[in-house]
């Protein structure tokens, strides 16, 4: 095959429409070889090509009779030294970090380790064996798509509602799809399913990992494989295990974009850039490892054989290397600028800003992140924690980023738990948690607020069991979070009693009720809303299996709760008191004697500093103005909405409020009450209330209000708010 020098950028296998140029980055590398497989079932490569350029650290070639379609891989040559951080072995084939699409997965043997397996001195000898029969491999893309008119939706964060979900658990058993479609991006595209989201009421999707990823090699040999997707081998490559075949996966994914913009639901991605699939020193060697070992991972400085683990998985990407900065760099870029995402949550966050053991805002990837035109421009989610040592970093993000709220998750399943001494850190929460956000001048979209994720209990569960019930990942019940805030209503796990059914399904209205009602940016786990169960197990990652996949036959109380979170997603879509800009401040709105926000005990007053800390107190009532918001929506216009007043029980017993008065001429009328299935299943009583009359709570549930005006001494009743899609038309499933 003819070859020519080619350019250090950019890096990877790029199609220019005549050849193609390979680029590899490897800074302590001795050699590099382009390895051309026939196709993606050989066994060994058809041609070795030296990369005999180098400029910079960058090795590069040039095919002029390459296309889009050939299959590659790299065996890079150099020093094997794990005592000195260096595990090169061009016995090896590694996959190229920016390959765009993958031709092959992991084919798992013991060759794709870079020692032989059960030797005496473990990694420190090198494994001579080839591995080309089962290492990953790339295809070089051909980029060209027809995006056509698309355009990103670009919800405001304040307006925003994300859906949580997995490419292939939200489809795998839907029964309106053809079985081909099931479990994959266009599965995902489909009518039936995009219809379900709009009517759902939610503005994005976040969908877990869909970089190309490797099972553990643990969890192959127990039969097991890791579904979640958290073990990425490739920044570049959606994972192809969610391709239909129809057509290629990038394209598939694109098309699944195009579709769910056109229905006006964004698209954000999970992402893990804090490690790799390769694991620690024992772990194989695939891709980075390696390419180069001591540039792409963080070693342990005295003893450069191991590595830091601030993940909990063998491995921390390098950050303190431009080089890994300029990749993750490319990797934002390069799923925004061509496929068209609108945004990204980031695994274990703070083992990003690591550069040289703490935690630090100011480290270079915050820089690069922040003067960056492309991606400081889309929606940034970060879970602000990791395993290592004060990696905890709620509210600590710089003002740029968004944060998974660990602690309203806490504290609103403590409260409805029925913990005492909660209703401070509950107004707290609710009001979009000032004491973490206010005072770096961020706002209350801050707050990515959450009561369950796919990390944990799903909601049906955290209202089912006491307890995790892991045994099906084959470790013993050791894995998993044993401190879950949960509580099984009177008896762990399924039931044939009524009054646990119910008193389960009143708790899961009640934590979707607080979460659609509270200040910040709400996420839906998604399956929650069909009262969705794992059985009790709580860390599902290796469950590629009916435990973990949505379950579509839906029972009577399953269709109710989807119906009332559909209400409760419509009402704070319709109420601008719930979704403000700006943070309360208990202060009297201009020309009228009511404050913007007010909190009340049961007796009609507002809390006083004893009620505030006592500890048998399990009751709040919140008025929330939507009299002259001070503040404009997202478009300019001055916001002013409906006033709403919220009452909270979590005591196992009824509490009569008395209902705050508000101004002469309007009463409270009743939207919902969550000891009824469904919003219009209201009490067979009167639904208006006057200020200083009385409303028997229930033990355990949530009441909600509306003020209205009486005209001419008739109450008049408000039509409850409809289902809002994010766009378009649909019917539900």
């Amino acid at each position: 095959m003819r070859t020519m020098p080619g350019k250090p950028f950019p890096l990877g296998a790029t199609w220019d429409g005549k050849g193609v140029n390979f680029s590899l980055f490897s800074e302590n590398a001795e050699g590099v070889e382009l390895c051309l497989f026939p196709d993606g079932s050989a066994t060994a490569e058809s041609i070795r090509i030296p990369l005999s350029e180098r400029t910079n650290h960058i090795w590069h070639l040039y095919l002029p009779d390459a296309r889009p379609g050939l299959i590659y891989g790299y065996r890079v040559h150099g020093a094997y030294d794990p005592d000195r951080g260096l595990r090169f072995n061009p016995n090896k084939v590694v996959l190229d970090p920016y390959a765009k699409e993958i031709a092959r997965r992991v084919r798992w043997d013991d060759t794709l380790f870079a020692y032989p397996l059960g030797h005496p001195e473990g990694d420190k000898v090198m494994d001579t064996r080839d591995n080309a029969a089962g290492a990953p491999l790339a295809v070089v893309l051909d980029p060209a798509y027809v995006w056509g008119t698309d355009r990103p939706p670009r919800t405001p964060w304040s307006e925003t509602v994300i859906y949580e979900t997995h490419v292939k658990g939200l489809t795998a058993l839907h029964p309106d799809l053809p079985p081909e479609l099931r479990g994959t991006y266009a599965g995902l595209a489909s009518e039936p399913v995009v219809d379900y989201l709009t009517d759902l009421g939610i503005t994005a999707v976040e969908l877990l990992p869909v970089h190309q990823h490797a099972s553990e090699h643990t969890l192959v040999t127990r039969g097991l494989t890791n579904y979640w997707g958290y073990n990425t081998l490739s920044y570049f490559a959606p994972d192809n295990r969610y391709g239909s075949g129809t057509m290629s996966p990038s394209n598939e994914f694109k098309r699944m974009v195009r579709t769910l913009h056109d229905a006006g639901i964004e698209v954000i991605l999970d992402v893990v850039y804090n490690h790799t699939c390769e694991g620690n020193h024992l772990g194989p060697t695939l891709s980075l490892r390696g390419i180069d070992n001591p540039t792409y991972y963080r070693l342990m400085e005295k003893e450069p054989r191991y590595y830091m683990d601030y993940t909990g998985c063998g491995n921390t990407l390098n950050m303190r290397h431009p080089q890994v900065l300029q990749m993750i760099m490319d990797s934002l870029r390069y799923w925004i600028l061509e496929m068209h995402v609108d945004g990204f949550r980031f695994d274990l966050a703070s083992a990003l800003a690591r550069e040289l053991h703490e935690v630090d805002k100011l480290s270079a990837f915050f820089d690069v992140i922040q003067q960056d035109p492309v991606v400081s421009q889309v929606k940034l989610i970060a879970e602000p924690w990791d395993v290592g040592e004060g990696g905890y970093q709620v509210g600590n993000f710089p003002s740029l980023w968004t944060e998974w709220n660990g602690l309203y998750r806490d504290t609103i399943r403590r409260f409805w738990k029925g913990d005492g001494r909660q209703v401070a850190e509950l107004a707290t929460r609710l009001s979009g948690s000032s004491d973490l956000y206010e005072q770096e001048g961020r706002r209350p979209h801050a707050s990515i607020n959450f009561v369950t994720a796919h990390d944990g209990f799903t909601l049906n569960d955290l209202v089912s069991y006491n307890d995790k019930h892991n045994e099906a990942n084959l470790e013993e019940n050791r894995d998993g979070n044993n401190d879950n805030i949960s509580w099984n209503c009177g008896e762990e796990g399924p039931t044939d009693k009524p009054e646990i059914r119910d008193l389960r399904l009143r708790q899961m209205r009640n934590f979707i009720a607080t979460l659609m009602v509270s200040q910040g940016v709400p996420m839906l786990c998604g399956g929650d809303e069909i009262a969705r169960t794992q059985r009790g197990n709580n860390n599902a990652y290796c469950q590629d299996n009916d435990l973990s996949w949505y379950d579509w036959t839906l029972t009577a109380d399953q269709k109710n709760l989807l119906a009332f979170t559909r209400f409760m997603i419509a009402l704070r879509r319709s109420s601008p008191v719930l979704r403000r800009r700006k943070f309360f401040h208990g202060r009297k709105i201009r020309g009228s004697e009511i404050k913007d926000i007010s909190w009340f005990s049961p007796t009609g007053h507002e809390m006083t500093d004893e009620e505030w800390n006592a500890d048998f107190v399990r009751t709040l009532g919140v008025r929330l103005s939507g009299d002259l918001i001070d503040e404009r929506d997202s478009r300019g216009r001055p916001l002013s909405g409906d006033t709403l007043l919220i009452l909270f029980n979590a005591h196992y017993d009824t509490v009569s409020f008395i209902l705050p008065a508000h101004r002469k001429g309007a009463h409270w009328s009743l939207l919902l009450d969550t000891a009824h299935p469904r919003p219009g299943a209201l009490p067979p009583r009167r639904s208006f209330f006057r200020g200083g009359r009385p409303y028997d709570t229930p033990g355990r549930s949530m009441a909600l209000f509306v003020l209205q005006e009486s005209k001419s001494g008739a109450e008049v009743a408000r039509p409850l708010p409809r289902p809002i899609p994010a766009g378009g038309n649909g019917s539900s499933p």
